[in-house]
Parts: C-alpha cells; sequence; structure tokens
C-alpha cells in the first residue's frame, strides 16, 4: 500500500512506472552523493587555485587538459577488460583512496603549494571524468524512451547535491578546517558505490531485462583502450557532439573571463565579491532544481530533443548580443544565470539522451573522452583565444559580438543533432524485439490527458 502511494507520486511528477520508481531513485541517489561529494571540495580548490597565484590559473587549465589526454587511453584500456560492476565501484574507490591521500598530504604541511596545483588538477578531472562515467552508466541502464521521462529527475539529485555540498562546507569549513573536507567528501563517494550495487542488482531482475539485443551488460565493454578516439573519428554523428561541446565550451569561458573582469571592476572588495558569487550559485541551483523537476520532462516530452537542445544556444545569440551593447554587471548577472540554470536543468539532460542510441562501447569511453578531454582541451584552447582576442583591442564588448556568430553556429549545430538523434532512434526501434507482446504506449508527444498521440517511439519499459 504505502508503495503504490509513493508510485502514485512519482507518476504524477515524472510518469515514472512500478518497474522503475526503485532504479529512478536510487539513481536520484548517487547523483546526490556524487555532487555532494565535488561541491564540498570546490571551495577547497578554488582556495588551493588562489595559493598558487592567479596569474597562473591559464596554466592550471592547460595542466588539466593534459592531464586528461594522459586519462583517456588509461580509462579505454581498464573499462575494456573489467566489468562494468567492479570498473564503476571501483573508479570511486580509486578517487576515495585519492582524497584521503591530500588529506593526508596537507595535514602534514609537505609541498604545500605543488600539492594545491596538483589537487586544483585533479579535482577538475575529478569533477568531469566522474559525472562522465555516471551519465555512461545512466545510458546503458535506461533506453531512450525512459531517459526523455526520467533524466529531468534524476538530474535533480545532482542539483540538490550541488546545494547540500556548499551548506556542508560553509557549516563545517570554519570549524574543523578545509582539509578535513576530504574525507567526508570521499565518505559521499562510498555512499555513490552503494546506489551503484542497488542499481546493478535492479537491472538483473527479471522484470526489468533488457531488450534481446545479445548484449550481455555484466561482461567488459571490450574495445581497444583508444577505442574512443578511433569510434569519434569515424562517426559524423559523435564528430557533432564534440563539435557541439567544443562551442559550448568555447562561449561559457568567454562568458566565464568576462565575468572574471566586469565583477573585479565593479566590485574591489573579495569579500563582496565572494557574496556575490554565492548568491549567483545558489539561485542557479535553485532555478536548475525547479526546472529539472517540473519542467525539463515536458519540455522533452512533448517537443522533443531537438528543441531542448537548441533552448540554450539560442539564448545564448541573445545573451552575448545584448551584452555587447551593454556590457554592465546587471546584463551579466542575469545572462549567467538564466545560461547556467538552462544547461543544467535542460541542455545536460537532452544531451545525455544523444547518447542513448549508441553502442556501449560509445557510450562509455566516446562519451567520457568528448567529456574530459575534448572540453578540458576547450577550455585551455578558449582561455588562450579570449586573451589574445582582448591583447589584439577587442574589449569586452566586441568579444561579446564576437560569440554571436558562434552562437549561431551552436545553434545550428544542436538542431542537427536532435534530427540525428530521433533518425538513429526510429532505426534502432525498428531492429529491437521487446519480451512483452503488448507493452505500454510510450511517446515522446503526451497530451494532457497522457494519452500518446503518435505510435511508441520505443516502448519496452526496463534498462538496455
Amino acid at each position: 500500500m504505502k508503495f503504490r502511494f509513493v508510485y502514485r507520486i512519482f507518476k504524477g511528477l515524472v510518469k515514472a512506472r512500478p518497474s522503475e520508481v526503485v532504479a529512478m531513485l536510487w539513481s536520484f541517489g548517487y547523483f546526490f552523493c556524487l555532487l555532494c561529494a565535488y561541491y564540498i571540495l570546490r571551495p577547497v580548490r578554488d582556495e588551493m587555485g588562489i595559493q598558487t597565484g592567479a596569474e597562473n590559473l591559464q596554466w592550471l587549465f592547460t595542466g588539466t587538459f593534459i592531464a586528461m589526454l594522459a586519462i583517456v587511453p588509461v580509462f579505454g584500456w581498464i573499462s575494456s577488460r573489467i566489468p562494468r560492476r567492479q570498473f564503476l565501484p571501483g573508479t570511486y574507490v580509486f578517487f576515495a583512496i585519492n582524497l584521503l591521500v591530500f588529506s593526508a598530504f596537507f595535514e602534514s604541511g609537505t609541498a604545500p603549494i605543488a600539492t594545491a596545483r596538483v589537487f586544483f588538477i585533479w579535482l577538475s578531472v575529478f569533477n568531469l571524468f566522474v559525472v562522465s562515467v555516471f551519465w555512461s552508466f545512466m545510458a546503458d541502464l535506461f533506453n531512450n524512451s525512459q531517459a526523455r521521462r526520467l533524466y529531468g529527475f534524476i538530474a535533480a539529485g545532482g542539483s540538490t547535491g550541488a546545494i547540500a555540498g556548499p551548506l556542508i562546507t560553509t557549516t563545517l569549513a570554519p570549524v574543523v578546517g578545509p582539509t578535513t573536507l576530504l574525507p567526508i567528501s570521499a565518505c559521499f563517494l562510498l555512499g555513490a558505490i552503494a546506489c551503484i550495487m542497488r542499481l546493478s542488482i535492479w537491472s538483473r531482475e527479471p522484470k526489468t531485462s533488457t531488450p534481446r539485443d545479445g548484449i550481455d551488460r555484466r561482461q567488459p565493454i571490450g574495445g581497444s583502450m583508444f577505442g574512443g578516439i578511433s569510434l569519434l573519428l569515424r562517426s559524423e554523428y559523435l564528430l557533432g557532439i564534440a563539435l557541439y561541446m567544443i562551442l559550448f565550451t568555447l562561449l561559457s569561458t568567454f562568458l566565464y573571463m568576462q565575468q572574471a573582469f566586469i565583477v573585479s571592476a565593479e566590485i574591489p572588495d573579495s569579500g563582496e565579491r565572494t557574496a556575490l558569487f554565492a548568491l549567483i550559485d545558489l539561485a542557479v541551483n535553485a532555478l536548475t532544481l525547479i526546472g529539472q523537476l517540473l519542467v525539463v520532462r515536458r519540455i522533452i516530452g512533448r517537443f522533443g530533443v531537438t528543441l531542448t537542445l537548441i533552448l540554450m544556444p539560442a539564448v545564448a545569440i541573445f545573451g552575448f548580443f545584448f551584452l555587447g551593447l551593454f556590457p554592465t554587471l546587471a546584463v551579466l548577472i542575469v545572462f549567467g544565470v538564466v545560461r547556467r540554470a538552462g544547461e543544467y536543468a535542460l541542455s545536460k539532460p537532452a544531451r545525455e539522451i544523444l547518447f542513448t542510441v549508441l553502442s556501449r562501447e560509445e557510450k562509455y569511453k566516446v562519451k567520457n573522452f568528448i567529456d574530459t578531454a575534448v572540453v578540458r582541451g576547450g577550455d585551455a584552447v578558449s582561455g588562450w583565444l579570449f586573451e589574445g582576442l582582448r591583447l589584439l583591442g577587442a574589449g569586452l564588448s566586441g568579444i561579446s559580438f564576437i560569440a554571436v556568430p558562434i552562437a549561431v553556429l551552436w545553434t545550428s549545430t544542436a538542431y542537427l543533432l536532435g534530427q540525428r538523434q530521433e533518425q538513429l532512434r526510429a532505426a534502432l526501434n525498428a531492429k529491437r524485439t521487446y519480451p512483452f507482446d503488448e507493452p505500454e504506449p510510450d511517446t515522446p508527444n503526451d497530451t494532457e490527458s497522457g494519452r500518446s498521440t503518435e505510435p511508441a517511439a520505443n516502448p519496452y519499459t526496463g534498462p538496455r
């Protein structure tokens, strides 16, 4: 009786089905633990960046990119040979042990500047790597139809963790010191492992057995250690996703650098700047959580992935245009909050759906390469490009206007990717057979009455 009551709540909120509620909640908890662990550490990383010297930050970004290039083939080699049920928990145990080692170095005072630099790069790698692995797992666990309904709620788990982490840091850092936060963060990573184990059990239950595609998801992914790079270069679809992320990273870095110049000019006091950044983060995380719980499923369900993907690139066109006309703090804050909240609430879940039509090797290896090496490479290149334009006399307004055609290209790329994803999804559905003769309809275009207006895109309700 209690379960039915819980099910009715989630059915109205996210249209989850009885067999999906448990996995959805564990996925929510998994992402909560993951981002809570990261956001506990983020202020510590920022402090480490200041200790190494603000003038050296661009070199830290470059160091992060080099570290990504070194890690990607190692990740490919490990994922090719170790089953998912061992590989995923092992990844988080490795990072948890790293945190304990860093904590010991900080407490002992050994090589503080070198340790601070290494920690800054490590956490920048950790952030993208573990989140990429999480979404790869989600794409492997849920099929395309489920992703459209459940990803918004699952992503809200991360937003909740992003709110809880800073609250923990704010409460405990003045009492126990920043370095003591590292073991606390490690505990949340262990919590993520518990969620992974429960999700692995759920995926093997008979009522959620996978479609008959002949793939045993308990086995290693296979392929070579450089499989992600080679698969990327052979696929126009994957190259399109990489281009989408490069354009996203380029514009994000431009806006971040403009924020640094405008805020430092408008607000000279360090304490006031810190308070402003905290207020912006709070507004972004609150709007993101609302969007993930109440908006994203309805937009993706009613209008599809394509429209959802192009929303934030379209916002970037107008945002940079107005920022070029009025390079003020008020315009910057409004544009920055809307862009970041929209990215986390809408673009991120829609972007992850792009990977649900791919093979397991593509989901883990190519996605990880794009989310880590490509994104961090884009950070490094964009930072130097911004500085070059500024030295050439472009100015903040000029750089904003330069960003407008880039945003137009980003919008076009998003549209083409969304259309291609729909084509691949239709082709994939046509090849599959399902364990139920009369599956419940499940389409991306539900009406207000809950009845479908077109044939089911993917009627299977179990994990892939």
